[in-house]
């Protein structure tokens, strides 16, 4: 095992690995948890409580955080929300990650609303990847689902991240009342474009008071084996969250995300930092590390590195452990996680 130096540090710090042998390599830093949609299967129409400033990690914050996981062999960042950009300065934000670790690996989530007017400046950075949250092309049925009228916006985003060729995923929740017509005409994008579309377990992230179970008719891989008999699954050399298939004259891929089937956990190779600065070993546990206050008392950063690595050491089996203990009769909001 080679050992990297943090460029701060005055001690050699080890690549972060989970008891289970997992190398983590993937950090998923959400920015904020505002946002300009309101999707029924992430947060509440209405009393959403936002963190005030103090409350969440400033871009110093974020930078340190960011030089110090790089240093631990994180080689890739996504940048999440919320919507990262209804903060001000996400950009520069990602510009200045990318000065830091030159060779960092970057990519970005986003529901298309008001990214446009800066698609150029993540091209001029080198963004190694958008995923575009799209659950339908239906005007109406997307102002049922994210309560806003904004569809036309998010296409208009669509074409525009594909004119300037830049790599696309659009990842679409499939929902208790998703049509096959509509899993249909998703994909018909996928047919006319070079892009991977990604259809999503629904998970219970919506913010609700109460918890509820999640029973679907069907699995992901029958609905889509059933719509599209040429599927072919593609094999990878990546560790990747996502089962990947190709169908004969199509421009891109289709896919799906087992969440909530928690199918990927062997290879998890990823953590999370909600804008609050709270670290997730795995999306259904309650934290493991409050970075944010450990950030504020702690100058040294090989110190941080050490709680994080120790955090890491204590990573569950899979995502079915981490729900167990979390027990929680309500449901956290997928925005203040960091989609």
């Amino acid at each position: 095992m080679n050992a990297r130096t943090c460029q701060s540090c005055s001690t050699d710090i080890s690549p972060l690995i989970d008891s289970f042998g997992r190398k983590v390599t993937y950090l998923r830093l959400s920015i904020t948890d505002r946002c300009n949609l309101r999707c029924r299967y992430c947060m509440p129409e209405d009393g959403v409580n936002v963190l005030d400033h103090k409350s969440i990690l400033s871009y110093e914050e974020m930078e340190r955080l960011s030089r110090i996981f790089v240093s631990l062999g994180v080689n890739k960042i996504r940048i999440t929300g919320g919507e990262p950009f209804v903060r001000k300065g996400c950009l520069e934000f990602m510009e200045r990650l990318k000065e830091q670790s030159p060779g960092l690996s970057l990519h970005l989530t986003t529901n298309g609303v008001a990214v446009g007017p800066y698609l150029q400046g993540l091209k001029e950075l080198g963004i190694k990847g958008i995923n575009l949250s799209l659950d339908t092309l239906d005007a109406e049925r997307f102002k049922e689902i994210t309560r806003r009228d904004k569809l036309e916006k998010v296409l208009a985003v669509f074409h525009e991240i594909l004119r300037l060729e830049l790599p696309l995923k659009v990842n679409a929740v499939v929902q208790e009342d998703t049509g096959d017509d509509e899993l249909l005409r998703m994909a018909q994008l996928v047919k006319d474009y070079p892009v991977a579309m990604r259809f999503i377990e629904l998970m219970p992230f919506s913010g609700a008071e109460e918890h509820h179970v999640i029973e679907m008719s069907q699995t992901l891989e029958s609905r889509l084996f059933k719509l599209f008999p040429g599927l072919t699954e593609l094999s990878s050399k990546y560790v990747e969250t996502a089962r990947k298939f190709s169908l004969p004259g199509y421009a891109g891929t289709l896919g799906i995300i087992e969440g909530e089937s928690r199918k990927f956990c062997a290879t998890c190779n990823k953590l999370r930092v909600t804008s609050s600065g709270m670290m997730k070993n795995c999306l259904y546990d309650q934290g493991a590390l409050n970075l944010r206050d450990l950030l504020r008392a702690t100058p040294d950063d090989s110190e941080v590195a050490g709680e994080i690595r120790k955090a890491v050491s204590k990573k569950l089996k899979n995502g079915m452990e981490a729900a167990k203990l979390n027990g929680n009769s309500s449901e956290d909001s997928m925005a203040s996680i960091g989609g």
